[in-house]
């Protein structure tokens, strides 16, 4: 009866004493059988409610061949030599291109580049197959991992999705298993590389034993605007080449050799508020030009969102002598109003030895550099990867934790911050920490100069 009880549970006060006075004559046998009943409950427990834990084994960014290679004067001849804009279009994009942050070594894909341009589904799938095939062919040579290994696929791509999906494309070129699952995020921005980390980590709380490859990008060739519209042709002329390949596992036994731990991942979304709705939003010029429009309040929007996300990030990294400062200035800003006492801004060097801003161009650096407070240190490896690569919208802020891995390095406790703004509207942050020492000298940053980079980018301010 004592062993039942023990595995049932006593469901009233009189049977509990039952339990523990068949307990007490009970022989050592008995109290051996309820004491392992006892430790099988607990871990029965402890592997119910426990937190699963999910490492980043690693990460490729895709370097496209120097044939793509483009640089500012020639990417100004190639819109030139479309024909499809007047010269107030051609003017205007041009001073936004040489005053956006990006160097002479970006990538633009071939059906862009051609004269006459080709922008048709042949070259956009051939855009996306380069450069997912080989962000994902590196990371699992570098991993170490068969691709029937994966048992989740997630791709995201906001403007560009095929049927069959990405992912199912990415699955079909690497011969995966009938049993892997896959998800293709479409429409979420820049800031989907942080939401795909999100999706992973909630699939592999449920898969035990499992790992989840990602694959950021975007397609150029399908998304050129050939209208008139200013709002909708700036993302002609910072928008770049560019992928990301990440692989996650929950395997204990990749906790040794993974490079990270993903320790947070926060999230905020304005799309109940119109003006942050809108501000990103593809649609149909007053011609009937299909185009994504950049609305004037996009640096407004972004900085509210910033300001949304970090109150919710700061408690679960902060130090208590930064919340207990930050807590007190909201409540004075409250009790005064906010025209009588400034904002007090966290020090993130305080929670975070490396932060990888989405490079959205030089305006959203320079802005995200003002609100937080950051040195020169802090953005550079931001500003780098927006010089060499461009706007490679939700796979940036992996170029950038790649120029840290290779020029700086990480130690074992490292914490790192990405934060990637995108449509909707949406601020993600995602947190890390290094699980070991890195350093990792990636390819895609082979011969870059940063003194160049500052020195160029002088000049454009």
């Amino acid at each position: 009866m004592a062993i039942h009880a023990v595995f049932s549970g006593p469901k009233t006060m009189e049977e509990l004493a039952a339990v523990l006075r068949g307990l007490a004559g009970a022989d050592a046998a008995t109290l051996a059988a309820c004491g392992l009943a006892l430790l099988l409950s607990a871990a029965l427990l402890w592997r119910a409610f426990a937190r699963r834990r999910v490492y980043l084994v690693d990460f490729s960014v895709y370097r496209a061949p120097d044939s793509w290679k483009v640089t500012r004067k020639e990417y100004d001849a190639i819109v030139a030599s479309t024909g499809d804009f007047e010269p107030e279009s051609l003017a205007f994009m041009s001073k936004v291109l040489h005053r956006s942050g990006l160097g002479d070594e970006t990538y633009a894909p071939p059906g862009l580049t051609n004269v006459p341009m080709v922008l048709n589904m042949v070259n956009a799938r051939a855009e996306f197959e380069a450069v997912a095939f080989g962000a994902v062919k590196d990371l699992l040579n570098k991993a170490n991992v068969s691709p029937k290994q994966v048992g989740v696929v997630i791709t995201n791509s906001s403007l560009f999705n095929t049927t069959p999906s990405l992912s199912a494309t990415v699955m079909n070129h690497f011969g995966m298993t009938s049993s892997t699952i896959n998800y293709n995020l479409g429409g979420m921005g820049c800031s989907a590389g942080v939401i795909a980390t999100d999706l992973a980590r909630q699939l592999l709380t449920i898969y035990p034993n499992t790992y989840a490859l990602v694959v950021s990008t975007e397609n150029l060739t399908y998304n050129w605007y050939p209208g008139t519209n200013r709002g909708m042709l700036v993302t002609n002329t910072i928008f770049r080449v560019g992928g990301a390949a990440m692989l996650f596992s929950n395997k204990g036994a990749d906790s040794w050799r993974s490079k990270y731990e993903l320790r947070h991942v926060v999230r905020t979304n304005l799309a109940a508020n119109d003006t942050a709705f809108n501000c990103v939003f593809e649609i149909e010029d007053e011609a009937g030009v299909r185009g994504v429009k950049l609305a004037k309040e996009l640096m407004s929007v972004a900085g509210m969102a910033l300001k949304r996300n970090i109150t919710t990030l700061g408690p679960l990294v902060l130090p208590l002598s930064e919340q207990v400062l930050f807590a007190a200035n909201m409540l004075a800003r409250k009790v005064y109003g906010p025209k009588k006492v400034r904002p007090y801004v966290p020090n993130f060097s305080k929670a975070f030895e490396h932060i990888c801003i989405h490079t959205g161009g030089r305006a959203v650096i320079d802005e995200i550099e003002k609100q937080l407070a950051l040195g020169r240190d802090a953005v550079e490896p931001s500003r780098s990867a927006l010089f060499r690569y461009g706007n490679v919208s939700s796979s940036s802020i992996w170029y950038v934790l790649a120029y840290i891995e290779t020029f700086r390095g990480l130690k074992r406790g490292d914490r790192v911050w990405q934060l990637g703004f995108g449509s909707g509207f949406k601020c993600n942050s995602a947190v890390w920490r290094a699980n070991r020492r890195i350093r990792d000298a990636h390819a895609a940053w082979d011969g870059f100069d940063v003194d160049v980079m500052y020195r160029e980018t002088a000049k454009m301010y």
